[in-house]
């Protein structure tokens, strides 16, 4: 194992960027088949892609999940979360409770691969716990249909078919 990994790396170092990608040039691969066989070189820059790749998705999905973290913050206020719920959102609850809930799984993921901390999660952590409430809001809350909140609050209570086949 220890023999492709170094291949690996030698294949890395000597690897250029073309037009589709990485590629060894010939140079490269020439000094290489002295030592491994062309399966083994093709595997070695199979994994040097996908090391890549991934390398770059994460890049890439970090950057987007902070920035979606800090859009949906701006609905885990109390005022923005009742915006949204009454449907004067730019976007949907539903679209939103989708969005949080993938997001969620996103940001657990990323902890893994991150060197830098965590963006900002005060707002989007509070939109979380308020997405959780609004299914048993009628419930919990009956003082709201008092109050009129009870009849903003959308179709489902906020929740999809995924959540109804679960109770």
């Amino acid at each position: 194992m220890g023999r492709i990994v170094d291949l690996c790396g030698e294949v890395a170092a000597a690897a250029d960027e073309g037009p589709e990608g990485l590629v060894l040039p010939p140079d490269a691969w020439e000094q290489f088949r002295g030592r491994w066989s062309d399966e083994d070189i093709e595997d070695a820059m199979g994994f040097v892609k996908d090391s890549v790749l991934q390398s770059e998705l994460v890049e890439a999905a970090d950057s987007l999940s902070a920035r979606l973290v800090e859009i949906l913050g701006a609905w885990g206020s109390e005022k923005g979360f009742a915006d949204a719920v009454r449907g004067e959102a730019t976007i949907g609850i539903d679209v939103i409770r989708q969005l949080a809930h993938r997001l969620d799984r996103l940001e657990e993921i990323l902890e893994v691969y991150r060197d830098e901390g965590s963006p900002d999660r005060k707002g989007f952590d509070g939109l979380q716990r308020r997405l959780i409430d609004l299914g048993i809001e009628k419930d919990m809350r009956p003082d709201w249909e008092k109050q009129g909140v009870a009849e903003s609050l959308p179709e489902g209570n906020g929740r999809d078919d995924e959540d109804e086949e679960e109770d």
